[in-house]
């Protein structure tokens, strides 16, 4: 369990030090005799993509490191590190210095696929969703914590005592030291896997040695992992947009104040309090009575619903409807995250690892192509052009085909999944068994390449 609680909360950190700086935008743009460093529309958003570009390019990489090195290690580098640009945020003075800084920051926000990866070896499979869901969401929670301790918190408690340029030139100081000691705290503290610690275990002969680079193969191989890297960017590309975005929409389009507007872009990380985990407990259940299908009928249904809440969310001209719009659209956004990973471990269970680093990596070119759009369009074209593909990537369900399940237009179950998920022809234990074993020559593969 201490695995557990240190992949959560290292995640929920990394995400409060990778959005440290979104709720302080509106101050930093404006121009050097507000306190700010004059920062236009396009260049906001420009710094906004290269945070998520920085968590992009890790999360390919952490997946198949994970597989070989286990997640405890990785996951507290990633948080030092990711510590030193958040605290050197007050040195900035131009847009090319900000986009540096939030790449480098958005390294740390790779310990996703940590996080997941962490859970998944933890816990057995039958439990993917609702575990991996309450560990992701909780972690995203970060997103919307962010929002209210930076914006309406920190920052005009340090706006008492010095300038508003001062103020948030050093109150990213605060994210970077906690984010630096649980770093430390989760190497020293939590375990690798149920039985110890990868080093331990292959001394002791109880693992195998995992290439990384055989693992990544065989993840990316497989045309479902690129199926559920469209659909997560669709959902989990959507939250970070969101968060990047929401405060700077709420101060344009209602006239609310930087610490109301932060307050109110809380919201929607806030709902990953239950929101996320109620996505995969849904999809743990539906898997119980009607196996595979029942997750992507549960997936794709969330995505279809999500677009549709889009645009009515882009057109809501009232204060209190946008925000229990965004109240809704939010839980269905999260809901389909966690039902997105309660589907990513029963791809290719040799290589979970980097899998989940490849559809994990979705969620952020999701927001890449999202940010583009916010970028060179209104905010109401944005929403539509969001709307849309969020839209078709629920379509994209009908396509999923996991070996030896049944998805929605061919596949079939095998013998072994439907004993166990209708708890006919099989001993109780079988229940454990909804997953097929890996094929041999896959794991004949990731253990004897080297490479």
């Amino acid at each position: 369990m201490r695995a557990f609680h240190c992949s959560w909360m290292g995640f929920f950190t990394a995400f409060f030090i990778w959005f440290a700086i979104a709720p302080l935008l509106p101050v930093i743009k404006k121009s050097p005799e507000e306190g700010g460093i004059g920062l236009s529309r396009q260049e906001i958003w420009t710094t906004n993509i290269c945070s998520v570009l920085g968590t992009t390019f890790m999360r390919f990489i952490n997946g198949p490191m994970c597989d070989k090195y286990g997640a405890r290690i990785l996951m507290g580098v990633l948080l030092m590190f990711a510590s030193i640009p958040c605290a050197l945020t007050g040195l900035v003075n131009d847009a090319a210095s900000l986009a540096v800084l939030r790449f480098f920051i958005g390294l740390g926000g790779s310990t996703f696929v940590c996080c997941q990866f962490w859970t998944s070896r933890m816990f057995t499979k039958e439990v993917a969703g609702t575990a991996n869901a309450l560990v992701g969401g909780w972690g995203n929670l970060g997103g919307g914590v962010t929002q209210l301790v930076m914006g309406s918190v920190l920052f005009p408690l340090f706006q008492t005592g010095m300038s508003v340029e001062m103020a948030w030139r050093t109150v990213c100081i605060v994210p970077a030291v906690v984010g630096f000691f649980l770093g430390l705290l989760i190497i020293f503290i939590s375990d690798d896997a149920p039985k110890g610690n990868y080093k331990e275990m292959k001394m002791n002969g109880t693992m195998p040695e995992i290439s990384a680079a055989a693992s990544f193969r065989s993840g990316a191989m497989n045309i479902n992992t690129w199926l559920l890297f469209l659909q997560y960017g669709c959902c989990f590309g959507v939250e970070l947009t969101m968060n990047n975005a929401a405060a700077s929409y709420f101060v344009n389009e209602f006239g609310q104040t930087v610490a109301s507007a932060a307050a109110i872009a809380s919201i929607f990380g806030w709902m990953n309090l239950f929101a996320r985990g109620i996505g995969g407990y849904v999809s743990d259940k539906v898997n119980a009575r009607m196996g595979m299908k029942g997750r992507l009928i549960w997936q794709g249904a969330l995505l279809v619903v999500e677009g549709v809440l889009i645009f009515v969310f882009a057109n809501t001209k009232s204060l209190a409807g946008a925000i229990v719009l965004m109240v809704i659209f939010s839980t269905i956004v999260q809901a389909a995250e966690g039902s997105t990973y309660g589907i990513v471990p029963y791809v290719n269970p040799a290589v979970t690892g980097s899998i989940a680093g490849v559809v994990g990596a979705g969620g952020n070119v999701g927001a890449v192509c999202f940010g583009l759009g916010f970028r060179q369009m209104d905010d109401l074209q944005a929403f539509y052009l969001m709307g849309g593909c969020v839209l078709a990537s629920g379509i994209l369900t009908a396509f999923i085909s996991i070996k030896g399940h049944a998805g929605l237009l061919c596949g079939k179950d095998s013998e072994q999944v439907i004993a166990a998920y209708k708890r006919t022809g099989a001993p109780a234990a079988a229940t454990t068994l909804q997953i097929p074993e890996p094929d041999a020559e896959v794991v004949e593969e990731i253990e004897g390449d080297k490479a």
